[in-house]
């Protein structure tokens, strides 16, 4: 290599490391520059930022002063709400333990129900029943028995048939009414009995009417009986005695004429209600025919004691002429033992045959008291006579 060419190329060297000086310096210039600028960009940003920041600062504290107030009800607030929630809880367990107790005593109940229906289900069972029950409705209604009413009574008919009613009731004036109390119950407590889902409804139905067409045929039976002609005088009717509200209303419901055919066939259907208040009527009526009974026998006995009045103040007035009578007498003698006994023992004295003084009997000057009564005076007859026709205490 040439000195020239090396020179050159030494020359273009350094013109090539003075170029890159000059860029570089100018590189490093322009970089501390936009660093510069940088900085101060993020003095700015990070001056707005903390301003920011001081306004939030300042306005939570502003919001926290606010709000202070708020902290002690808050905390109230959750203490009661505490509270509440215990007391929820205490309630609901309770309300759990009761809904225990009635779906046990729903459980017995039904066990009690389901062994009712199967004693009932006997016929013998189901008229022993009735007539318990029966029997329970008139000792509550106040009626005496074999007084106000008799137990399975026994007469016959004009046509020579003997029956033997359940109960007679006698009303005032010898009258009766009669009572019957085998209702047939079977049917309706088929229809208690649990079945399928689909048939349940189905099956009720036919058992309701199966139950009104049987009480409907126990009221033609009862009918064709005809007690009334067995119990006479009696009312042209037999009370037929549904144990049970539940029977009469579910034999009403699936056949709504049975309570009109019944009383067309004199034939009455009483339930222990409707049977009660008849029995309380009948009561009430036998306390009044008493009433009256006592009201005729206290006007007897008071026109009885009102002639004896008479009869004593009779009596009275001559036991009072004869004391009267008798003070007379006592005076006459005690004057005709002054004027003539007690002067000649007085002279016995003056002789000198005796000593002593004789003293004069008092006379008596007390009369009896004369009687104003004009029951107890003579008069007695005409008043007792003019008062007769009055009521009892009015004389």
């Amino acid at each position: 290599m040439s000195i020239s060419t090396f020179a050159a190329l030494l020359v273009g060297l350094l013109i090539g490391l003075l170029i890159g000086g000059a860029v570089g310096g100018l590189l490093a210039t322009l970089a501390a520059r936009v660093r510069a600028g940088t900085t101060v960009a993020e003095r700015d940003l990070l001056r707005e930022r903390v301003t920011d920041l001081e306004s939030a600062a300042s306005q939570d504290r502003e919001l926290v002063a606010t709000l202070s107030p708020l902290a002690g009800a808050l905390q109230r607030v959750e203490e009661h709400v505490r509270v509440l929630e215990r007391d929820r809880l205490q309630q609901y367990a309770r309300l759990g333990e009761q809904i225990e107790a009635v779906r046990t005593s729903g459980e017995a109940l039904r066990a009690q129900t389901a062994a009712l229906a199967g004693a009932l289900r006997s016929p013998t069972a189901r008229g022993t029943w009735g007539e318990v029950q029966l029997r329970r409705v008139v000792e509550h209604a106040g009626m005496l028995a074999r007084v106000d009413f008799t137990v399975q009574a026994s007469a016959t008919t004009p046509h020579g048939t003997g029956v033997r009613p359940d109960l007679v009731v006698h009303l005032p004036g010898g009258k009766h009414v009669v009572v019957d109390a085998k209702a047939p119950l079977a049917a309706f407590l088929e229809a208690s009995e649990p079945g399928a889902a689909g048939d349940d409804e189905e099956r009720q139905r036919r058992a309701a009417d199966r139950h009104a067409r049987a009480l409907r045929g126990h009221v033609e039976a009862l009918a064709a009986k005809e007690y009334w002609t067995a119990f006479d005088p009696s009312p042209e009717l037999v009370v037929c005695f549904v144990p049970g509200e539940a029977f009469l209303a579910a034999a009403c419901a699936a056949d709504p004429a049975l309570l009109e055919h019944a009383m067309a066939r004199r034939v009455v259907l009483a339930t222990p209600t409707t049977l009660l208040a008849l029995l309380r009527t009948v009561a009430l009526t036998w306390q009044s025919e008493a009433l009256a009974g006592s009201a005729k026998e206290l006007f007897a006995l008071g026109r009885d004691l009102y002639a004896r009045l008479g009869t004593l103040g009779a009596g009275v007035g001559k036991l009072g002429r004869t004391l009267q009578r008798a003070v007379d007498d006592y005076n006459l003698v005690v004057g005709t033992l002054e004027r003539r006994v007690l002067v000649t023992a007085r002279r016995m004295t003056d002789l000198g045959v005796v000593d002593g003084d004789l003293e004069s009997p008092d006379v008596v000057d007390a009369v009896p008291r004369p009687m104003t009564a004009a029951e107890l005076l003579g008069e007695w007859t005409e008043v007792s006579s003019a008062t007769a026709g009055a009521p009892p205490g009015r004389p």
